[in-house]
């Protein structure tokens, strides 16, 4: 769950709420009289946050990588050697 705090709250103790941000990686929420909450995130959170987002806006690229994690998770392939993986998807050998 977010943290939920509000604007003068949050601006008067920013260097705190910074740090719990990055260090727990927690996401703070802050709320504004009149105006849009806005939300207190770190940018390692927020470039991964992105990059998943970019990876299933292709549905079928989603369908994939969602039948693939099913699979991880389910355990029903045995683990294979990178040099196995290599030869199967056709990269050649490893140098």
């Amino acid at each position: 769950m977010p943290i939920q705090t509000t604007y003068a709250h949050a601006r008067a103790n920013f260097a705190k709420l910074c740090n719990e941000v990055t260090a727990n990686l927690e996401v703070v929420i802050i709320s504004r009289h009149n105006d849009d909450d806005v939300a207190l995130i770190a940018a390692s959170e927020l470039t991964s946050l992105a990059e998943t987002a970019h990876l299933l806006r292709s549905p079928k690229n989603a369908k994939r990588l969602l039948t693939a994690l099913k699979r991880a998770q389910a355990r029903t392939l045995k683990p294979q050697t990178t040099k196995k993986l290599r030869q199967e998807v056709g990269l050649g050998r490893q140098k």
